[in-house]
Formats: C-alpha cells, sequence, structure tokens
C-alpha cells in the first residue's frame, strides 16, 4: 500500500494512501471517481465522477445515443470509440450492441428498436419493403421513419459511400450535434484516463526539495542572460 506524503510550507504533512494502486486504477476505469473513493479521497472521486460522466452523458444526448458505438456493420472498429472506452462501465453497451448485432441481432440484448431489416436504401432515397400475399414491392417513405437504430448499436444496413446509409442520416438529421456528441464522450474518456493515472500514480505533489531546485534552476537561468 504506497503512501504519498507531502509536507506544506505551513501546516501538518499531507498522507495519501493509494491502497492497492491496481485494484484502485481498475475501479477509476470501471466508473470514473470510485478508484479515488476506494482510497478515500472523497473530494477528488466526486469532482471526476460529475466532471467526466457529465460531459460523456451530454455527448451522448446530443448524438441522440448513437455517437457512442463499438464497430460498424460490417464489423470495423470506429477509431473513436478506443478514447469513449476510457470512460469504462457507461461505455460498455456499445461492446454488447456490437456483439449481440454481429450476426443478425438478438431481441432479448437490444437496448431500443434497431433499423427494421424491411428498410432498403436504393439509389438517394429510402425505402419500405411492404411484404403481402402478393409479394415484395417498395414504396417511398418520409426520411425521418427510418431513424430507429438502438442505443449504442452500429449502424445497421450497408456501408456505402454513394447512398444514404444509416451513419449518413445521423450525420444529415442531427447535423453538428453528432459531431459534437462524438468529441464529448471521446474527450470524457481522455479525461478519464487521466483520472486513472492519477488513482494509480498519485497526485502530483511538488515536494520542499523540489522546489528548491526548480528556484534555483530558475534563478541560474536568470543569471546567465
Amino acid at each position: 500500500m504506497p503512501e504519498i506524503v507531502y509536507t506544506p510550507p505551513e501546516g501538518e504533512p499531507v498522507h495519501v494512501n493509494l491502497k492497492d494502486q491496481y485494484w484502485s486504477a481498475f475501479l477509476a476505469w470501471l466508473l470514473p471517481g470510485a478508484g479515488h473513493f476506494y482510497q478515500g479521497r472523497y473530494a477528488k472521486g466526486m469532482l471526476f465522477m460529475v466532471c467526466i460522466l457529465s460531459t460523456f452523458l451530454v455527448g451522448l444526448g446530443l448524438g441522440r445515443g448513437r455517437c457512442v458505438y463499438a464497430t460498424d456493420s460490417e464489423g470495423k472498429l470506429n477509431y473513436y470509440y478506443i478514447g469513449q472506452f476510457g470512460v469504462g462501465l457507461p461505455a460498455l453497451p456499445a461492446v454488447v450492441q456490437s456483439i449481440k448485432t454481429s450476426d443478425g441481432g438478438d431481441p432479448f440484448f437490444e437496448l431500443c428498436e434497431r433499423f427494421p431489416g424491411d428498410y432498403a436504401a436504393t439509389d438517394l432515397r429510402f425505402h419500405k419493403i411492404d411484404r403481402d400475399r402478393d409479394g415484395e414491392r417498395e414504396s417511398d417513405i418520409p426520411r425521418s421513419r427510418t431513424l430507429k437504430d438502438g442505443l449504442m448499436a452500429p449502424p445497421a444496413g450497408p456501408i456505402n459511400e454513394n447512398v444514404p446509409d444509416t451513419l449518413a442520416m445521423w450525420h444529415f438529421d442531427y447535423k453538428h450535434m453528432f459531431e459534437m456528441g462524438v468529441l464529448y464522450t471521446f474527450v470524457a474518456g481522455l479525461l478519464n484516463i487521466l483520472a486513472i493515472y492519477d488513482a494509480f500514480c498519485g497526485p502530483a505533489i511538488v515536494t520542499a526539495a523540489q522546489r528548491e531546485e526548480m528556484d534555483r534552476r530558475k534563478n541560474k537561468k536568470k543569471g546567465s542572460l
């Protein structure tokens, strides 16, 4: 159980008990601030939890729950998710959704209704495939009725740059809000990586000896000018 002792110029020494560093780091990743609560650093834990989770949830709301997903419908990794994954548990439903929708979907695990299978993108419009006794026929439908992909689920349907696929619809209908949602959730993950480092290594405390050395180098640099 490593302990950091900080002796300020005035007052009593400050003791920071990091306890089990690896467990602290894991808890800090699992839920922002949890590792600091485990270490008894409640004020810092609450600060990280409120700031990081609120940033992530605001971004998730801006992107209507669709700006966080692990892979696309073709199984290719969404590279933004590498940063979003840093938030831990709040971003894990994206992994579950990607696994459960990779082979056609599992209704039990899907958190919302996905993009329906009876909608198809052809040319530059979306069509609904009506199935009846006479067979299949297509009829145009409003674009807004096609936005039914699940929370944190990958965009459904084929990915094609030449037709308005599901991902293109998200960008078209949410406009800059989708990109802002990606940015917010990505930054939240990066911030939590810093919080994980703080839980593992402790606060970046400048000791009295280090401060004296910094002042000595500063004065030496001034004298050489």
